[in-house]
């Protein structure tokens, strides 16, 4: 019989015999727990001798000795010589040493586990009959696949005073672009603010016993005030809770998150910041349109509608190799094109309105910024909606005129083929 065992190695003294490749691939975990390393063999495989000078571990250039194993807390070892192993095992037994032997014959006192982490949690899968790797691993990356998809609740039972926020990007909407790391934190989550845009359906896989506290805002109507939100992620994380802050697009990309990443150090609070794909590049992908395209379009302006426009926008939208990219500006789209045409920017200048962006009810209107106010108007476009001014809107670019690749997955399915 088996029995596993969470083992503590940070600062204790791990001795690795043998240096070739099975050497080279658990020298990293060691690495990685924090051990105090000492490799003993006559010669390194070049994978093991560069983690030896990357990490400044001790080596010994010579067969190995019992005296090397004095004071090891974990042995480990894979010389590639049957007898020798069989050596290292027995002389662990008798110092009552763990050993591990991955170089065959008798399998030592102790095992390696295959196994995978999801944030604080470690999970480590062994066989109690006989070793067999690949199928220790394949149950670990069943595993892993489980946690990843945040259908694992993952919160702490135990009340803990040591609180966390996770400003977290939840992208342009569907669930499946949110990030792994995204998943795992919403798994762990006692609290979610949650915006009203991005990918809110997550918040139906969440325990019901998670409290969900929305603070979305829209277009002229902001019920939950900035100073209030930041408030509201301190006082829970303050409480002892793990908090995520959802947010639609990307947490710095027009998602005030500098201002939460402020409130919460100012309070003393962990928090961290969690990348999610923004809109101002997903919508236009959505429909077809790249923001950059090699011949047409070499840099990006990304602006927010509500400022209005200002001199560097206006260059950006008269140079040809220039896309510009208006977020949160359908109201404000009429005037800001009116004063672009004012200084020369060409009214033929390609412009896409892209409405509720992967989504069932996404839907594009192509114009150009001579006609677009009006087309706008016409076709009644409203928020979300991104506006893309520049040749990468051309109907033609990438698809034929009348296609039109919404949701998301059509798209996908077109470059496929």
């Amino acid at each position: 019989m088996t029995t596993m065992l969470g083992i503590g190695l940070d600062g204790r003294r791990v001795v690795l015999v043998g240096g070739g490749s099975v050497t080279a691939r658990r020298l990293r975990r060691f690495v990685d727990d924090g051990a105090d390393l000492l490799v003993v063999a006559p010669e390194l495989s070049p994978e093991v001798a560069q983690l030896v000078d990357d990490h400044y571990i001790m080596w010994r250039d010579r067969p190995v000795a019992a005296d090397d194993l004095v004071g090891a807390w974990l042995v480990h070892t894979a010389t590639g010589s049957a007898d020798v192993d069989a050596q290292v095992v027995a002389w662990c037994d008798a110092q009552s040493t763990f050993c591990i032997n991955a170089g065959g014959g008798s399998h030592g006192s102790a095992r390696m586990t295959a196994q995978t982490r999801a944030g604080d949690v470690l999970v480590g899968v062994t066989s109690d009959a006989g070793v067999d790797p690949r199928r220790t691993a394949r149950v670990s990356e069943s595993i892993r696949a489980l946690l990843e998809s945040g259908q694992v609740s993952l919160r702490r039972v135990r009340e803990s005073a040591a609180g966390h926020v996770a400003l977290v990007g939840g992208g342009p909407g569907p669930v499946d672009l949110l990030t792994l790391r995204a998943r795992r934190l919403l798994a762990e989550a006692d609290v979610v603010v949650a915006d009203r845009l991005g990918a809110t359906a997550v918040l139906d896989e969440l325990d019901p016993d998670v409290e969900v506290i929305h603070v979305g805002k829209a277009p002229d109507h902001h019920p939950v005030p900035q100073e209030r939100i930041n408030e509201i992620i301190v006082e829970h994380a303050a409480a002892g809770k793990r908090v995520v802050r959802l947010k639609g697009g990307d947490p710095f990309v027009y998602g005030r998150g500098g201002e939460e990443v402020t409130a919460c150090l100012s309070a003393g609070v962990p928090v961290e910041v969690v990348p999610g794909t923004t809109s101002a590049i997903s919508v236009p992908q959505a429909a077809g349109i790249p923001v950059t395209h090699r011949g047409t379009a070499s840099s990006l302006h990304l602006i927010n509608g509500q400022s209005g426009v200002t001199p560097a926008t206006l260059a950006s939208m008269k140079d040809d190799s220039v896309t510009t990219v208006l977020l949160m500006g359908v109201k404000s789209f009429p005037a800001i094109a009116e004063r672009a045409l004012a200084a020369g920017v060409p009214a033929d200048r390609p412009v896409a309105f892209v409405e509720s962006g992967h989504t069932e009810h996404q839907r594009t209107t192509r114009t150009t910024l001579a006609a677009a106010a009006e087309a706008a108007r016409r076709a009644g476009v409203r928020n979300p909606a991104v506006i893309v001014v520049g040749e990468v809107a051309k109907v033609d670019l990438l698809l034929p005129a009348t296609q039109d690749p919404a949701p998301a997955s059509v798209w996908s399915q077109d470059l496929t083929g």
